[in-house]
């Protein structure tokens, strides 16, 4: 039971830092930037929906996606861990993310699925992070990942539809900040991923 309390902390930590829905908050403002509040609404619901329909089909066919290009274990802990690690720096240097790249998008409502759903509520990182969280593990683990990544989702969408009044409270520099935490926590995620994968390739595992 311990064990199973500490795993679902550490997959909720992981996808609040690599989603973000507090940094992510000031993107949904300035790309709904003029429409009316039912459009935002259709906008934020239909973007995280989308978000976790995608992320759950890769954690329930991420052990048929390793199988189908062969790919192991390690190798994919050191790659996303490289990965993740690379997203959580460009945002300790408070850079926009080339992975979740905003500039030049149309202001409507397929701004739904790209650039809200993907990349930015369900990019490559989160995917990965998610793949890696349910990485040779057992049926309890992957239905905790959904369930917590459902939670996020749910989080997104009510920190979107409160995101105009929130920016407005707290500022841009504290948003700022916190984003800047987020990337240290993500980097730090990351580096666990490549020692975990390098551990396992040389079987230091203990």
């Amino acid at each position: 039971m311990d064990n199973l309390i500490t795993f679902s902390i550490t997959v909720f930590t992981g996808f609040f830092a690599i989603t973000n829905p507090i940094s992510n908050m000031t993107v949904f403002v300035s790309l709904t930037q003029g429409l009316d509040k039912k459009t935002k609404r259709d906008i934020n619901k239909r973007a995280n929906i989308i978000a976790f329909i995608i992320v759950t089909v890769f954690v329930l066919l991420g052990k048929y996606i390793f199988e189908l290009f062969n790919i192991s274990i390690p190798a994919f802990k050191i790659t996303g861990g490289i990965l993740i690690f690379y997203i959580g720096f460009e945002m300790l240097q408070s850079k926009q993310s080339n992975v979740k790249n905003i500039k030049n998008v149309d202001v409507d409502e397929n701004i739904a699925v790209s650039p809200l759903a993907i990349p930015i509520l369900a990019g490559p990182g989160t995917i990965v992070t998610a793949m890696n969280f349910v990485a040779n593990v057992q049926t309890i683990h992957i239905i905790l990942v959904i369930a917590i990544f459902g939670f996020m989702s749910l989080l997104a969408y009510y920190t979107f539809i409160l995101s105009d009044f929130i920016v407005k409270v707290v500022g841009n520099n504290v948003i700022s900040v916190i984003g800047k935490i987020m990337g240290l926590i993500i980097a730090i995620i990351g580096t666990g991923m490549v020692i975990t994968g390098i551990k396992i390739s040389f079987q230091l595992m203990s």
